[in-house]
C-alpha cells in the first residue's frame, strides 16, 4: 500500500466509518477489514492518528484499528504478520513525539505502545526504555506527561508477563531503572507539595498527576521487579519513605475542599500509596516483615485514634483496615503448632505482631470498632426511613457492599476476634452486661450503641459459644426486647431478630423454637418493612437448620405463609422480592405436602409477578425455584397449575429465546419435577418436548437433567411419547453418542434401557438404528466397565423380552460384517460371560442370567458350545438373588415383587411422587421382579433335556465343571 496515494483513501473510509448512518458505516467497516492484512496499512494509520489537524473521531478510530492490529498481526507467527521492515518503521514512529493533545487518544497510544513492548521489548526494541527515560525529563509539560503515561503502561504490561525468561528480563529492567523511578517520583512529589502549600491549584494538579503516574510505575517495579526485595536498599528505602509521604499527603488533604478535582486526584494518590503496601505484603510477606510494626502503628493510629480525625476519608479507612487484616490473618506469620517446625522468618513476624497487639491496643480497637464504626450513621438511618428496601439491600450485600466501610469493619472485627478471642471475649461480654434491660426510648444514642454491641455478638457467635448462655439470654432479655413495639425501638427489634439468626445454628435449644416462631410471627406483622424483611431472613435460617422439626412449626405454618405472602406483595424492589421468594421456597421445601392448604394465594399471585418481571431474569429464576418447591409440595394436584406452569417451562427451556441463558437450569429442574408429579400426560405437556432436540445438541452440563426428563416421559406414557418423538430422539442420541464422554454415553444408554424395559415391543423397533453400535460394543469388549455393563443391560432387555427382534438384529449384524451368524452369536455370548464381573447391580446381573438362559432350549451348536459359560452366568445370578429361609432351608428369589404396597412415609421423609408410584407398578411387569430365576432356570434346563433326550443332555452337562453342577443342583432342589 503506497503511503502517499493510500492516505487520502484510508482517511476518507475512516471518516465514513465514524458516520451514524449505517448505509455509509457498514461498507466502510467492511473495506477497513479487508485492508487489515495489506502491507503499509498500519503505517497509513500511524500517519493519520499522529496528524493533530485531522478530526478527533477519525484519529480515535485510526488508533483503535492500529491497536487491534497489534493483537492480530504483530507476532511473527501470526497469519498475515506485518513485515519486520514495516514494524521497525512503526516502532520508530510511535516514540518519535510524545505530544498528543487529546487525553483519550494519548492513553490509547500509550496502551498500543505497551502492547508492542510486550512482544518486542527489549530484544527488538532496545531503544524504547532509554527514549522514555529521556522523555520524562524534558521541561515541556505535555511531552513529559505523555512520556510518563507511556512509561507507566509499558511497565505495567511487562510486569504482567509470567514466563521465567520474561520475569528475568523484568528483574533486569527493574534493577536498571529503579533508582531513576524513585528520584522521578520524589521530584514530582516535592513539586506538588510545594505548589499545594503556595495555593497554586492548577500547577499542583498537574504535578499531582505526574506524582500519581510515577508512583504507579514504582508500584509495578517494587511488587514485581525483585525476587528478594528486602535485600535491595532502595526498595526498602522507598517503602519506608511511603509512610512519611502518606502523612504529608493526608495533611495536605485538610486544605483542599471535597469535590475539588485536585482533591479527588489526591485521594486517588493516597489510596495508591496503600495499594503499594497491600500488594507488597501479598506478594512478599517475609520481605514485608520489617514494615509490619510501622504499618500497624500507622494504620491503627489513623483509624482508631484521634490522629485521623478530620484527615481520613472512607476509602482510606477501608485500605488501612485491609492492611491490619492482612497482617493479622497472614498465614506466613503464624507459627506451627510445634515451634521448632516454624521458620525463623515466621517467628520473627509473629514476635512483632504479638508485641504490637497488647491488651490495651486490642481493647481499644475492639471498642472503637463496635462503638464507633458499627454505629448506624445518619445517612443510613435516613435511607432506612426513605428507602427501606434499598437499606436492606445495602446491608445484605449490594453492588457497592465490598467497597464500603461497614462490611470492611465487620470483617476486620471477625478476624481480630478470631485471632485474639481469649483477650477480647471479656471485653465484649462487659459491653453486653452494661446494656441489660430495655433501653430508654428517648435515648437514641444508647439505642444505636446497643444495636452495635448486639451486631458484634452476632458476628462473633462461633467464638462466644462457650462464653454466652444464649438460651437464657434469649428467654430473659432478647424476647422482651422483641416485644417493644415503639417505632424508635425498631433498630433493636431488627438487630435482635438478626442476632438470633446468627446464633440459631451455633447454640439454640430445640425446646425454645415455638417461642421463637411466636416472636417471628409477631414481627412479620411489624409496622417497619426493614424489621419484617430481617425477620423473614431469620425464619429462613431457622427452617434451614438441621435441628428444625416440622411438628413444632406446623401450628404456625398457615399464619407464617400468609404473612410472608403479604410481605412479598408489599415489597417492590426486584432483589427484595427474590429474597422473600427464597424464604417462601425454603419453608415450602421443609414442610413439603403440609403446604397444600395454604398456597392458593401464592399460586394466584405468581402469574402476575412473572409478567411484571419480564425485564428481571434473576427474579424469574427465583420464581422458577419457588414453583419447583410448589410442585413438589402439591404433588399430583400441581396439574391445576399447568395453564401457568407449562408456558413458563416452554420459554425457559427454549434455546432460541434469549432468556434461556438465565432460566435454563431452573427451567429444566421445574420441567422434571412437573413430570415426576404429573398424574397423566396432557397434550400440552407432550408438546413441550419439542424443545429437547436443541437441548441435546448443546451437550452441556444440563445433559444429565435432559436424560432425566426423557426418562420421566417414558415412565409417564411410553407409547404415546415414543410414537410422537422416537424418530427424533433416536436421531439425537445417535449424534450425541459420537461426541459425549463415556459417562454421557452411559447416561444416554440408560434411557434406551428404560425404554426397552417399559415398552419391550415398540422400544427395540424405534431405537433400532442405535442397537448395532451396542452389539458391536459388546463383541469388541468395551473396556470401560460402566459402559460395558450398560451395553449388556440394553442387549439383555432385547434378548429376554423380544427374542424375535434379537434374531433380526443378529441377522443384520451378520450381513453387515460378512460373518457367519453363529460366529457372531458365539462371540457375543463369550464376551458376555467374560465381562459379567463388569455388572455390579443385582437387578442387571439377574437380567443377564435370565437373558442368556432364555436361549435354551436350543439345538443350535453354537449355543450348546457356549453352554458351560451360560451355566456359569446363571449360577452367579442365583448366588446374587437367592436368599435361604432359615426355617425351611429352601431358597427364595429376593428380587421378586408380588404386589404394590404404598410405602409408609415418616415425618422427615418426602412422600413418593407420581413417578415413584409408576416405577413401582412397572416393576410388577418386569421379568427381573416377576420371574423367579430359580424356576426359570429349572424350566429351561428341563426343556433342553426333553429336546436332547437323557443321554444328549447328560453329555451337555458334562461340559460343565462338576462343582458348578453340584452348586446348581443345590439351588434347584425341590423342583
Amino acid at each position: 500500500m503506497d503511503l502517499n496515494s493510500a492516505s487520502s483513501i484510508v482517511l476518507q473510509v475512516l471518516t465514513q466509518a465514524t458516520s451514524q448512518d449505517t448505509v455509509v458505516l457498514k461498507p466502510a467497516e467492511e473495506q477497513l477489514k479487508q485492508w487489515e492484512t495489506q502491507p503499509g496499512f498500519y503505517s497509513v494509520l500511524l500517519n493519520i492518528f499522529t496528524n493533530h489537524a485531522l478530526d478527533v473521531n477519525v484519529r480515535w478510530l485510526a488508533v483503535l484499528y492500529f491497536k487491534n492490529g497489534i493483537d492480530r498481526y504483530w507476532r511473527r507467527v501470526a497469519p498475515h504478520a506485518l513485515s519486520e521492515e514495516e514494524k521497525t518503521t512503526l516502532r520508530a514512529g510511535l516514540i518519535a513525539n510524545f505530544n498528543e493533545p487529546v487525553n483519550q487518544i494519548a492513553t490509547q497510544i500509550s496502551v498500543l505502545i505497551a502492547k508492542v513492548a510486550r512482544v518486542d521489548c527489549p530484544r527488538q526494541w532496545p531503544e524504547l526504555i532509554p527514549t522514555l527515560l529521556e522523555s520524562v525529563k524534558v521541561q515541556d509539560d505535555l511531552r513529559q506527561h505523555r512520556a510518563l503515561l507511556t512509561f507507566y503502561h509499558v511497565t505495567k504490561t511487562l510486569a504482567s508477563k509470567r514466563l521465567a525468561a520474561d520475569r528475568k528480563l523484568f528483574y533486569d529492567l527493574a534493577s536498571g531503572i529503579y533508582s531513576f523511578a524513585c528520584s522521578l517520583w520524589n521530584h514530582h512529589t516535592d513539586t506538588f507539595l510545594q505548589q499545594a502549600c503556595t495555593g497554586n491549584e492548577a500547577a499542583a494538579s498537574n504535578s499531582l498527576e505526574r506524582t500519581l503516574l510515577s508512583l504507579k510505575v514504582l508500584r509495578k517495579l517494587t511488587v514485581h521487579g525483585f525476587v528478594e526485595p528486602h535485600r535491595n536498599v532502595e526498595v526498602m528505602g522507598f517503602l519506608h519513605a511511603l509512610f512519611e509521604r502518606l502523612k504529608q499527603f493526608l495533611e495536605c488533604s485538610r486544605n483542599i475542599r471535597t469535590g475539588n478535582v485536585c482533591r479527588d486526584r489526591l485521594e486517588k494518590t493516597i489510596i495508591l500509596f496503600t495499594k503499594v503496601l497491600l500488594d507488597f505484603l501479598d506478594q512478599h510477606p517475609f520481605s514485608f516483615t520489617p514494615l509490619i510494626q510501622r504499618s500497624l502503628e500507622f494504620a491503627v493510629s489513623y483509624v482508631f485514634t484521634e490522629a485521623g480525625e478530620g484527615v481520613v476519608f472512607e476509602r482510606f479507612i477501608v485500605q488501612c483496615m485491609n492492611l491490619i487484616k492482612m497482617i493479622v490473618k497472614n498465614y506466613a506469620y503464624k507459627p506451627s503448632k510445634y515451634i521448632e517446625d516454624s521458620s525463623p522468618e515466621t517467628l520473627e513476624a509473629h514476635k512483632i505482631k504479638t508485641a504490637f497487639f497488647t491488651y490495651p491496643t486490642l481493647m481499644e480497637i475492639c471498642r472503637r470498632l463496635v462503638t464507633h464504626y458499627f454505629l448506624l450513621t445518619e445517612e443510613e438511618l435516613t435511607m432506612w426511613e426513605e428507602d427501606p428496601e434499598g437499606f436492606t439491600v445495602e446491608e445484605t450485600g449490594g453492588d457497592s457492599w465490598k467497597y464500603s466501610l461497614r462490611p470492611c469493619t465487620e470483617v476486620l472485627f471477625i478476624d481480630i476476634f478470631h485471632e485474639y478471642n481469649q483477650t477480647l471475649t471479656p471485653v465484649l461480654l462487659e459491653m453486653v452486661h452494661s446494656l441489660q434491660g430495655t433501653t430508654n426510648l428517648e435515648d437514641t444514642s444508647a439505642i444505636l450503641i446497643k444495636d452495635a454491641v448486639y451486631n458484634a455478638v452476632g458476628l462473633a457467635a462461633y467464638e462466644l459459644f462457650d462464653s454466652v448462655d444464649f438460651d437464657q439470654w434469649f428467654k430473659n432479655q432478647l424476647l422482651a426486647e422483641l416485644q417493644v413495639s415503639h417505632n424508635r425501638y425498631k433498630p433493636i427489634r431488627r438487630r435482635v431478630i438478626w442476632l438470633i439468626g446468627q446464633w440459631i445454628s451455633v447454640k439454640f435449644k430445640s425446646d425454645l423454637r415455638p417461642l421463637l416462631y411466636e416472636a417471628i410471627r409477631n414481627l412479620l406483622q411489624d409496622q417497619d418493612l426493614v424489621v419484617r424483611i430481617e425477620t423473614a431472613t431469620t425464619l429462613k435460617l431457622t427452617v434451614d437448620d438441621f435441628e428444625f422439626r416440622t411438628d413444632q412449626f406446623l401450628p404456625y405454618l398457615e399464619s407464617m405463609f400468609t404473612l410472608l405472602f403479604q410481605l412479598l406483595q408489599d415489597v417492590t424492589e426486584c432483589d427484595t422480592k427474590m429474597h422473600v421468594l427464597h424464604v417462601l421456597s425454603c419453608v415450602n421445601e421443609r414442610v413439603n405436602v403440609q403446604i397444600r392448604p395454604y398456597v392458593g394465594c401464592l399460586v394466584q399471585y405468581l402469574p402476575l409477578l412473572w409478567k411484571q418481571s419480564e425485564e428481571h431474569n434473576m427474579l424469574r429464576c427465583a420464581i422458577l425455584t419457588t414453583l419447583i418447591h410448589l410442585v413438589q409440595g402439591l404433588g399430583a394436584d400441581s396439574k391445576n397449575l399447568y395453564p401457568f406452569l407449562l408456558p413458563i417451562i416452554q420459554l425457559s427451556t427454549d434455546v432460541s429465546q434469549p432468556p434461556h441463558v438465565y432460566l435454563l437450569e431452573d427451567g429444566l429442574e421445574l420441567w422434571l419435577v412437573t413430570l415426576e408429579n404429573s398424574p397423566c400426560l396432557t397434550p400440552e405437556l407432550l408438546r413441550i418436548f419439542q424443545n429437547m432436540s436443541a437441548l441435546l445438541e448443546l451437550s452441556s452440563e444440563n445433559l444429565k437433567n435432559c436424560f432425566k426428563i426423557i426418562n420421566a416421559y417414558v415412565f409417564l406414557s411410553s407409547t404415546e411419547f415414543l410414537q410422537t418423538y422416537a424418530v427424533d430422539l433416536c436421531r439425537s442420541f445417535c449424534e450425541l453418542l459420537k461426541d459425549v464422554t463415556t459417562e454421557g454415553q452411559v447416561q444416554a444408554l440408560k434411557v434406551v434401557e428404560n425404554v426397552l424395559k417399559v415398552n419391550p415391543i415398540l422400544g427395540p423397533q424405534m431405537f433400532q438404528p442405535l442397537l448395532p453400535s451396542v452389539f458391536r460394543g459388546i463383541i469388541d469388549g468395551e473396556r470401560y466397565p460402566m459402559l460395558m455393563s450398560t451395553y449388556l443391560g440394553v442387549m439383555g432387555r432385547v434378548l429376554l423380552q423380544n427374542a424375535s427382534f434379537f434374531s433380526l438384529l443378529l441377522n443384520q449384524m451378520a450381513c453387515e460384517s460378512g460373518q457367519e451368524l453363529g460366529h457372531i452369536l458365539g462371540n457375543m455370548i463369550e464376551m458376555w460371560v467374560d465381562r459379567m464381573d463388569n455388572i455390579t447391580q443385582p437387578e442387571r446381573r439377574k437380567l443377564s442370567a435370565l437373558a442368556l438362559i432364555s436361549l435354551l432350549p436350543s439345538l443350535n451348536s453354537v449355543i450348546q458350545d457356549k453352554f458351560c459359560g451360560i451355566i456359569h452366568v446363571t449360577l452367579e445370578g442365583l448366588y446374587d438373588v437367592m436368599t435361604e429361609d432359615p426355617e425351611t432351608g429352601t431358597y427364595k428369589d429376593c428380587l421378586l415383587l408380588s404386589h404394590f404396597e404404598e410405602p409408609k412415609v415418616t415425618e422427615d421423609e418426602e412422600p413418593p411422587t407420581e413417578q415413584d408410584k409408576r416405577k413401582k407398578l412397572l416393576a410388577l411387569k418386569d421379568p427381573v421382579h416377576t420371574v423367579s430365576l430359580q424356576q426359570f432356570v429349572y424350566e429351561k434346563l428341563k426343556a433342553q433335556q426333553e429336546l436332547l433326550g437323557e443321554q444328549g443332555f447328560h453329555a451337555l452337562m458334562e461340559t460343565v465343571d462338576t462343582e458348578v453342577v453340584a452348586q446348581l443342583q443345590e439351588f434347584l432342589q425341590g423342583f
